[in-house]
């Protein structure tokens, strides 16, 4: 089985998460990396969209999480046997393919049932002293298992019988004394050319007559075994041969354990190690949505290599990576934030550095490979810094930052500052997101220092007049964050791009207001002149903050 490699950015994705996502993919294909696939955690907001749209590049893959799934572990090549298969045929199939459990499964692929090796051997190794003669068989099982055929009587019906085994090795009169007692409808007699057995069972009337050794039946007893109406079966096995088979051609039907542990195939794998280890399950069925078989796991299935891995690109915390990361490999890291928790059993290539945008070490990367992006993905790159940078503005942006423009503007053939105005300009107006929750939870991203967890959102406008018609709106998505996501504070950056003026809208704890630091416009509200960068500037002042109330 391949593994897929995602690279995937954080939740709520900005342009520069998704674009470094999808020009990181395209280097890795380039380099012969053929299942590396670019994913996002979030759809894009306005901005990226447009741009998009704008380079006529297809979304990434949209994962909403990435929690390993039982489809993701089991084999779908599973070893089943049939309702009407032998006990005989089943064990054949335990020997051929080494499993412990079959699933018993009907005519359209969906389990009714379990059979165990345990509990076949239990039946056939162990069975009560009643039972030593007991032959619970149909008679097609019964054939099929003898490799035989009917001379007389044997139709086609499948229904159970339950018989008492006599093998006539014997003279008749003792033979004779030893059936007396059994009902003649419930009596198998097994013998070889002996003509003295076969009529004596013949006349008795019982219910079935086996000849082995490839005998036939003796002269003249063919037209009394219709008239008594006795089913006589030949087979070419010898006696004690048959009499083993005879045993073992019960249906699996009568052996199967009706309850069983299964799951669907699209439940998650901590679900499915739940039921194999809490519960003791030697086996769990896994289920198509519609029913049919999926796969058998064991717990041998919880050790198995799950079919995909990640690379994270702008971010490096597991908290804002998408749910389930923290279950996945992860192969690598690029990143321009300060160090989280990055998840890794091995190590791996961590690529990080002070500068403004993700994009710009994707695009450092593919000079280092000798590589260059095509003109499109190059474009993408190049959004992505003058997002990131607020068109080179933002005090993150770095004389890398810089060198890398003028390298992607020379590719993509897009002239930055013109580009740059082009995607402030179509994604101003905070309308374009929808509603007031999406404008909040867009660009959100959550931080931890000590015991504080904390939540802010960046959005880019063309002047303040309509986030002040909003305000009021925002205000209460932003309580609702708080609230929902356990926060001590939830704020939105709103930042004017033409006077490089960020307005603070906060929800939270009343006490900041003391500590902030800049002008409290009225409550919730502060304004921060020249302040346009989340990580260099909001965050670690927030964090800072966090330790005085």
């Amino acid at each position: 089985m391949s593994t897929t490699t995602y690279v995937i950015g954080h939740r709520n994705p900005d342009t520069d998460s998704i674009a470094s996502a999808i020009g990181y993919a395209a280097l890795k294909q380039q380099l012969g990396f053929t299942h590396v696939v670019a994913a996002m955690a979030g759809t894009p907001n306005p901005q990226t969209r447009y741009i998009l749209d704008r380079l006529q590049i297809a979304d990434p893959l949209f994962l909403a999480d990435v929690h390993p799934k039982v489809r993701d572990t089991i084999s779908r090549r599973s070893v089943t046997v049939s309702r009407d298969s032998s006990a005989y045929e089943a064990l054949e199939l335990f020997n051929s393919s080494g499993v412990r459990v079959l699933p018993v499964i009907d005519a359209v692929g969906r389990p009714s049932g379990i059979l165990s090796l345990r509990r076949i051997s239990e039946s056939y190794l162990l069975p009560s002293q009643e039972k030593l003669r007991q032959v619970i068989t149909s008679l097609p099982s019964l054939a099929r298992t003898l490799g035989g055929s009917y001379l007389c009587g044997g139709d086609a019906s499948t229904d159970l019988m339950t018989l008492s085994l006599f093998i006539g090795a014997m003279l008749e009169e003792s033979f004779l004394g030893r059936i007396d007692s059994f009902p003649v409808d419930d009596l198998l007699i097994m013998t070889g050319n002996r003509r003295t057995i076969q009529q004596a069972a013949i006349e008795r009337g019982v219910r079935l007559l086996v000849i082995t050794g490839g005998h036939d039946l003796e002269e003249g007893l063919l037209d009394l075994a219709r008239e008594k109406k006795v089913t006589v079966l030949l087979t070419p096995h010898d006696t004690a041969t048959a009499a083993w088979l005879a045993r073992l051609s019960t249906p699996v039907a009568a052996l199967l354990e009706p309850k069983f542990a299964s799951i669907g195939v699209g439940e998650s794998l901590a679900g499915l190690r739940q039921k194999l280890l809490s519960a003791n399950e030697p086996a769990v069925l896994a289920l198509e949505e519609d029913g049919r078989l999926a796969g058998v796991a064991t717990k041998s299935s919880l050790l198995t290599a799950l079919p995909y891995r990640l690379i994270l690109v702008d971010h490096n915390e597991l908290g804002q990576a998408v749910p389930g990361a923290e279950q996945l490999e992860i192969d690598e890291v690029i990143d321009h934030h300060k160090l989280g928790n990055s998840h890794s059993q091995l190590p791996i290539t961590f690529i990080t550095a002070p500068v403004g945008s993700t994009c710009t070490l994707v695009a450092g990367r593919y000079r280092e490979c000798g590589l260059q992006p095509d003109r499109q993905i190059a474009a993408l790159l190049l959004a992505g810094i003058l997002s990131d940078t607020v068109i080179l503005k933002s005090p993150t942006t770095t004389e890398v930052d810089r060198q890398t423009v003028v390298w992607l503007e020379t590719i993509s053939g897009q002239a930055a500052a013109d580009f740059g105005r082009d995607i402030f300009a179509a994604c101003s107006s905070l309308k374009n997101y929808g509603s007031v929750e999406r404008v909040v939870s867009a660009d959100f991203k959550l931080f931890t220092h000590a015991a504080h967890q904390i939540g802010v959102g960046q959005v880019e406008v063309v002047g303040f007049d309509e986030f002040y018609r909003m305000k009021e709106d925002l205000l209460a998505a932003l309580a609702e964050v708080k609230r929902r996501d356990g926060l001590f504070i939830a704020g939105l950056m709103v930042t004017d791009i033409t006077t490089e003026t960020t307005l603070f809208l906060v929800e939270g704890h009343t006490r900041i207001a003391h500590v902030m630091e800049y002008p409290q416009l009225e409550p919730h509200l502060y304004e921060l002149k020249n302040v346009m960068s989340r990580k260099k500037q909001m965050v670690p002042h927030l964090l800072k903050i966090l330790a005085k109330v």
